[in-house]
């Protein structure tokens, strides 16, 4: 079951997401990746909790694998 990446509850270091990266929000362009750090503090966002990837990478999740 996939989530939607707007709850902050449901996010946690270590899951794997696909995230919307600031410079691909024209495009659409979903990444992959494992949860480093998470950087919305507020417990949801409607366009997607912004997170940081181990890769470095940041951007709003669009769904939780």
């Amino acid at each position: 079951m996939a989530m939607d990446g707007t709850r902050r509850a449901d996010i946690k270091p270590g899951s794997e997401v696909m995230v919307e990266l600031s410079e691909h929000k024209r495009s659409g362009r979903l990444t992959g990746g494992r949860v480093k750090e998470i950087l919305t503090s507020s417990p949801n966002h409607p366009h997607g909790i912004k997170v940081m990837l181990e890769t470095g990478q940041v951007g709003r999740i669009k769904q939780i694998r």
